[in-house]
């Protein structure tokens, strides 16, 4: 089956695969580490695609295994060795980009979430529904064996994507440990990780690592209209709210997070005396049931708002570009001064343990968010 036709753990909704974004922008460092490690003959085994949420990583992974694949072997013959490329660009119409759009390349293992349930025809249904598992097991990291075995018949480079490598639990994160260990000939393993941190440090130290930086502002936007070339959102207000993570700008777009913050925005220009009304239809809204994305959204823009206040109040000057329409003047008088700015911190730190114990103890959605609202309300006066 077509990998068109079945939802992916690895796809942002409403965005392009990573193997299908034509051009990775912003990230020409990382590029150029991977490309002079090739040409000069150190290629590793294992490698981290390091960086926030969105900037690309997986995309780079691709372009890689595009790349790699594309590549003739310098197998030491009669015309010598081919000329060093100059860069990780692959014709689209080759055989193996082809081949990769399609889900189709057998040199290629991508390893990722699969279908959550007890049994292969569980685990089928649940993956045509979109149901993932909540993390990468021991069993699709075996399947790797299946790969390896098969694949070497043919000869040639093998290349494993592993999108997140954070996602594994300990038993499959052991069992990719053997083959960073013990690494078949030519096999290059891409791991592309948000949280580095999460993973084994036996696994980070037999990798080397491509570092991805946000996206400043003219790449954002490049990147932006790439990924969403029909919004008529304002990009510099996805971009700072998004910190130049494309991934999380596609997110927010998706769950009408700038609408959402701007709401969040216009409440708190009503504090100290917070307009009570208004607030509960904020949370009356995102605790409805099947809305727990939104929730998920507002608890992070809600984290996000403070953090600019706090922010603010110590650098003395207010964002720019503002996020959305007078979030400029509500922060100048909430946040004045350093003073106010380290109660922001203090009270973003209180809202989130708040928040984290609440969601833990699966209280009333709409209760806890209203009562955030209220604490923070507080802190205003």
């Amino acid at each position: 089956m077509n990998v068109e036709n079945l939802p992916e753990a690895d796809r942002v909704p409403g965005a392009p695969h990573p193997r299908d974004t034509p051009e990775l922008i912003g990230q020409s460092a990382a590029e150029q580490s991977f490309l002079d490690a090739y040409n000069t003959g150190r290629l590793h085994h294992g490698w981290l695609m390091i960086g926030p949420r969105g900037t690309g990583k997986a995309t780079l992974a691709y372009r890689i295994a595009r790349f790699l694949l594309s590549q003739p072997m310098d197998d030491g013959g009669m015309f010598g060795a081919p000329e060093k490329p100059t860069s990780l660009d692959t014709d689209p119409n080759h055989p193996v980009a082809r081949r990769i759009a399609a889900g189709a390349d057998p040199s290629l293992f991508v390893l990722r979430r699969g279908g959550a349930g007890s049994t292969e025809n569980d685990q089928k249904k649940n993956l045509e529904a979109g149901k993932f598992a909540k993390d990468i097991r021991v069993d699709d990291v075996r399947k790797l064996n299946g790969f390896f075995n098969f694949s070497s018949a043919e000869g040639g480079r093998r290349v494993v994507i592993v999108d997140a490598a954070d996602e594994m639990n300990v038993q499959a994160a052991n069992a990719l440990l053997k083959r960073l260990e013990e690494p078949p000939e030519n096999a290059t393993l891409l791991l592309v990780t948000h949280q580095p941190s999460r993973l084994l440090p036996t696994i980070r130290s037999r990798c080397r690592e491509l570092r991805l930086s946000p996206l400043n502002h003219d790449d954002m936007a490049r990147a932006l209209h790439q990924a969403l070339p029909d919004t008529d959102l304002d990009q510099g207000a996805l971009a700072a709210l998004t910190s130049g993570s494309v991934g999380e700008a596609i997110r927010m777009t998706n769950l009408s997070g700038p609408a959402i913050y701007a709401e969040l925005v216009g409440l708190f220009a009503t504090m100290p005396r917070m307009d009570r009304a208004r607030a509960l239809r904020l949370a009356e809204a995102a605790a409805q049931r099947g809305a727990e994305d939104k929730l998920d959204m507002l608890v992070d823009l809600i984290a996000l708002l403070l953090a600019r206040l706090a922010r603010a109040g110590t650098l003395g000057v207010t964002p720019t570009p503002e996020a959305t329409k007078g979030e400029a003047e509500m922060i100048a008088r909430l946040s004045p001064n350093p003073r106010q700015a380290r109660r922001w911190a203090q009270v973003a730190q209180e809202v989130d343990a708040k928040l984290r114990h609440g969601r833990a103890v699966n209280l009333d959605p709409a209760a806890l968010i209203l009562d955030t609202l209220r604490h923070i309300s507080q802190a205003a006066t």
